[in-house]
């Protein structure tokens, strides 16, 4: 892992502690992977994915419970970014706060650059 880019990203105590809880359920190792893909409707969105191990040049957060990757490339666009876990009228999902995004659409799901 590299520090300095661990340090471009945080996640809160709540985003790992939900991170933790659907890790139990997986494979003993597992990670959930954070990625940036183009699509959506502002063009590029954010997708959440169990894997069993992380990637050489993974920005891994968390620690033996709660553990995430990001790749290089999606970590370009989430410079910055605030990794949330919310639950609210509208019902519980990882947020991401990423000063990058210059728009987002309704859903929150997806942003522009």
């Amino acid at each position: 892992m590299n520090q300095i880019a661990a340090e471009q990203v945080v996640a809160t105590d709540s985003a790992l502690r939900r991170v933790a809880e659907v890790l139990r359920g997986e494979a003993p190792g597992s990670f959930l992977r954070i990625s940036v893909n183009g699509g959506g409707c502002s063009g590029f969105q954010y997708a959440f994915d169990i894997v069993s191990a992380a990637e050489d040049g993974d920005v891994i957060l968390g620690d033996a419970d709660a553990r995430v990757a990001i790749d290089p490339v999606s970590l370009d666009f989430m410079k910055g970014a605030k990794i949330d876990f919310v639950d609210d009228l509208m019902g519980q999902s990882f947020k991401i706060d990423n000063p990058n995004a210059t728009a987002s659409c309704g859903c929150g799901t997806s942003f522009a650059i």
